[in-house]
C-alpha cells in the first residue's frame, strides 16, 4: 500500500519550505491558459500548443532529471507504472483537455471547472469504495454545484459551450490524478525524475498521436497578439514550456511531498486566481458579476469539501520526504 505524506506529522520546516513552493507552482501553472489561448487564436491547434509546451519542458528537465537519478536507473523500471500514469494522465490528458477547453471558453472558467476535482474524488470514493462523505463534504459539494451553475451563466439563458465543459471536466480527472500521484513519498523517485520522465513520456505520446493523425497538429510562425501587443510565436511557447510546465511541475511535486496532498490542494487553488489574473493581463478576459459570484462559490465549496475529508492517523514513524529536495532544485 502506498505511503502518502501525512499532513498531521508535517514538521514546521516542511511547511515553511513547501508553502512558497506550492504558491509558486500555482502561479506558474496559472499562466499557461492565457499564453495558449493567444496561440490558438493565431491558428495553432490545442494539440500543437500542448505538444510544443511539453516538449520544451521535457528538454529543459532532461539533464537535471538524469543528474537527479545518479545512475539509479532501476527506479525508473520499478516505478514504470506510476510514471506512465503520471505522464498520460497528470501531464498529457490534463494539459491537452485544458487547452481544448480554453480554445472555446474563458481561461478562468475552464480552470474553475477543472478545480472541482476534490468534489469528484469524494464522489468516486463513495461509489467505488463505499467511503461515505461527511456532512461537511456533502454541503461543500452542494455549494460548488450552485457556484458552477452561476459560473456557467445557465440561469440567464446564455449559450453554454457543451464541448468546452466536457473538455474541462476531462482536465479535472487529470488534475485529481496529479495530486494523488505527486503525493506518493514511497517511490524513491526524486521530484525531478518523476516530472522529467513523465513529461518526456507525454511528449513522445503526443507526437505519435499527431503523426498518425489521431491528434490534429497545426501551427503558425506569425506573431501572436495579446492584450498588450504582439510577440514572436516562440515567446509564448517558451513561457509555457519553461515557466508554466518545467518549473511548475517540479515545484508542484516538491511542495506536495512536503505538504501532503490535502494541504497542497488547498494552496493550489491560488492557480485559479493566477489564471484569472493572467487571463485579464494577456487576453482582457474579465468574468461578469454572476460568474464571479459563481467562481467564489466553487472555491468555497471545494474548501468545505476538503475540510470535511477525514484526516488519516499519523504513522508510527515519520519518514522525512524529499531528502535531496535542496539538491534537486532547478
Amino acid at each position: 500500500m502506498s505511503t502518502v505524506t501525512n499532513d498531521v506529522s508535517l514538521g514546521a520546516r516542511n511547511v515553511r519550505l513547501g508553502l512558497p513552493l506550492a504558491i509558486g507552482a500555482a502561479f506558474a501553472f496559472g499562466m499557461s491558459g492565457g499564453w495558449a489561448r493567444g496561440l490558438i487564436d493565431a491558428g495553432w491547434t490545442p494539440g500543437a500548443a500542448v505538444t510544443a509546451r511539453i516538449w520544451v519542458a521535457a528538454l529543459v528537465l532532461l539533464i537535471p532529471t538524469i543528474l537527479s537519478l545518479r545512475g539509479r536507473w532501476g527506479l525508473l523500471r520499478k516505478n514504470a507504472g506510476m510514471i506512465a500514469a503520471y505522464g498520460l494522465l497528470a501531464v498529457t490528458a490534463t494539459q491537452l483537455f485544458y487547452f481544448q477547453a480554453v480554445a472555446v471558453m474563458d481561461v478562468g472558467i475552464a480552470l474553475l471547472i477543472e478545480y472541482t476535482a476534490p468534489v469528484a474524488v469524494i464522489l468516486w470514493l463513495w461509489v467505488r469504495r463505499g467511503e461515505r462523505p461527511s456532512r461537511r463534504s456533502v454541503l461543500g459539494a452542494a455549494i460548488a454545484f450552485v457556484g458552477l451553475v452561476l459560473m456557467l451563466d445557465i440561469l440567464t439563458g446564455a449559450t453554454v459551450n457543451g464541448a468546452g465543459i466536457l473538455w474541462a471536466l476531462g482536465a479535472m480527472v487529470g488534475a485529481a490524478a496529479y495530486f494523488v500521484l505527486s503525493a506518493r513519498a514511497d517511490t524513491g523517485l526524486p521530484p525531478l525524475a518523476l516530472a522529467g520522465s513523465g513529461l518526456l513520456l507525454g511528449a513522445v505520446g503526443l507526437t505519435i498521436a499527431g503523426a498518425v493523425g489521431v491528434l490534429p497538429i497545426a501551427w503558425s510562425t506569425d506573431d501572436i497578439a495579446y492584450r498588450f501587443g504582439s510577440l514572436p510565436w516562440f515567446v509564448p511557447v517558451l513561457a509555457m514550456g519553461v515557466l508554466a510546465t518545467a518549473v511548475a511541475y517540479f515545484l508542484g511535486i516538491a511542495s506536495t511531498r512536503m505538504l501532503g496532498s490535502r494541504l497542497a490542494s488547498f494552496v493550489a487553488l491560488a492557480e485559479v486566481v493566477a489564471a484569472l489574473l493572467f487571463g485579464w493581463l494577456l487576453l482582457g478576459q474579465v468574468p461578469g458579476p454572476l460568474q464571479a459570484l459563481g467562481g467564489a462559490l466553487v472555491l468555497a465549496g471545494v474548501v468545505v469539501v476538503k475540510l470535511g475529508e477525514p484526516v488519516p492517523p499519523a504513522p508510527a514513524e515519520f519518514v522525512e520526504p524529499l531528502p535531496d529536495a535542496s539538491a534537486a532544485r532547478p
